[in-house]
């Protein structure tokens, strides 16, 4: 028998947040309504510990989703295996309703040593990276024995050699492999903004060039969608999940939802964390817009 029976919904319209310290005690405490939690899979990693039981505390309440940030799937140095292992353990333990990561690399060789950027960097979207990443993605798929979501990047700078669009090999990791994606709409929109502050006002608008963006994709190939914040500087927009959802990313959200259906949202925040309430009411609005509806064409 399953020893975890939480008794909300994970179908697709439902509505989360992430997870974080400062609402650790609160949440476990107070147990609002919400449809599941998201994790960094990195903080849970090993044999045992106070992290550990606490996040089992929590998924005794509610199905959890396990988020990375480590994987570097798109790295020519292949997947890590210890870091592999550890992810397989946790979803072992944890039984997650999802499991994701980023389309990025950030492992390498450097002096004949592996070594990790710590950071998401950004992939030439040709086709020596989706074979890189398709074989990643596929030895990581077998080991933990279920598809898993990859999540579009925010990028502050191009890497040469793309010889096709990011939804375009978005499209053809899903084909290939048989993963879902995690679109992050405030990803998208943060892109389109330095692409304006770096073009200039001869580039496309910021809103139509992400509702363009969305429309490119599969439509059957999202499993997932992420909300959050973003900080708008001088000189570069920074997806810093340090604030509200903006105005405009709940517009493309909407659009999402049309084109997509409902689905799996989740709202995410991890710089100058507010108050569990604040999150609980953005929550609350992604689940007012997050209804099934005729999909856009």
């Amino acid at each position: 028998m399953n020893r975890f029976a939480p008794a909300v919904s994970t179908g697709p319209g439902s509505v989360g947040i992430g997870w974080r310290h400062p609402h650790y005690a609160e949440l476990l405490e107070t147990r609002p309504a919400l449809d599941f939690l998201e994790v960094h899979s990195e903080n849970f990693f090993g044999e045992g510990g106070a992290a550990l039981a606490l996040l089992q505390q929590a998924r005794a309440a509610y199905p959890v989703s396990l988020h990375g940030v480590g994987l570097a799937l798109g790295s020519a140095a292949g997947v890590d295996p210890w870091h592999l292992e550890q992810l397989a353990r946790l979803a072992e333990r944890i039984e997650p309703v999802r499991i994701s990561d980023h389309a990025c690399f950030a492992r390498g060789r450097v002096n004949g040593q592996d070594v990790h950027a710590g950071d998401l960097l950004p992939i030439p979207f040709n086709q020596e990276s989706l074979d890189v990443f398709c074989r990643n993605l596929q030895q990581v798929q077998e080991r933990l024995k279920r598809p898993l979501l990859v999540e579009n990047l925010s990028a502050y700078l191009t890497l040469a050699g793309s010889d096709r669009s990011e939804t375009d090999f978005l499209g053809e990791l899903v084909q290939r492999t048989g993963c879902a994606l995690l679109v992050d709409v405030n990803n998208i929109y943060v892109n389109a903004l330095n692409a304006r502050i770096a073009g200039g006002q001869d580039t496309p608008d910021p809103l139509r060039a992400c509702v363009h963006w969305l429309a490119r994709l599969p439509a059957g190939a999202v499993g997932e969608i992420h909300l959050a914040g973003h900080c708008v500087m001088d000189d570069i927009v920074i997806d810093d999940h340090g604030s509200r959802v903006a105005a405009e990313v709940w517009q493309l959200y909407a659009h999402a939802i049309a084109r997509f259906g409902a689905l799996p949202s989740l709202i995410e925040w991890d710089t100058a964390i507010p108050q569990l309430p604040v999150l609980l009411g953005e929550a609350e609005r992604a689940r007012r817009l997050n209804r099934p509806a005729a999909k856009a064409a």
